[in-house]
């Protein structure tokens, strides 16, 4: 493993940081300067959408909700039922013209509205992604900075055993020197 780090930092400092992308220079200046990658960019996003984005969101989630389906659909029974012709009331008589106007305009409105707010969140989405991947490899990097360090603890707490083990023998080299007759 310690291998593999020092294999990949030669090869990484022999290229310059012109062979790192732009998101692996964010993650490693944060993991130099010991940064955290913060989680605000959704709180950015909604900071920056204008009046018509805000708007279209709100469509989005009223045209595409169970209740504007059912409310919509009864809206047209009772249209429907009051143009029937049956108490001569019929302002829209069968087919129903008036109606299917309604619905061809309100269609042609509706959806590119939704798409609009699809599109929006695909693209906070992706942001959302992209922050996501660079904290994970910003944790990934840092526990493995951190096997290296217990890797390096151990290593000295080895020679350091090692170191006194040697110290001991000797003195009980000298000690059964000095006892054995001469």
């Amino acid at each position: 493993m310690n291998n593999e780090i020092r294999q990949l930092a030669e090869q990484l400092l022999s290229q310059g940081d012109g062979a790192l992308t732009e998101r692996e220079r964010r993650v490693l200046s944060r993991i130099a300067h010991r940064r955290a990658i913060t989680r605000n960019g959704h709180s950015d996003y909604e900071a920056s959408m204008t009046l018509g984005d805000r708007l279209a969101d709100k469509v989005a989630a009223v045209g595409g909700s169970w209740s504007f389906v059912i409310g919509f659909a009864l809206v047209m029974a009772v249209w429907m039922v009051l143009n029937a012709a049956f108490w001569g009331f019929a302002w829209d008589p069968y087919p129903f013209i008036l109606l299917n106007l309604m619905l061809s305009t309100l269609a042609a409105v509706q959806a590119p509205i939704i798409m609009m707010s699809q599109n929006r969140q695909a693209a906070k989405d992706r942001a959302q992604a992209e922050m996501d991947y660079e904290i994970n490899l910003k944790a990934e990097l840092e526990i493995m900075a951190l096997h290296e360090k217990l890797d390096r603890l151990r290593t000295d707490e080895l020679e350091a055993m090692l170191r006194q083990q040697r110290d001991e023998l000797a003195l009980l080299r000298e000690a059964i020197a000095n006892l054995s007759p001469r």
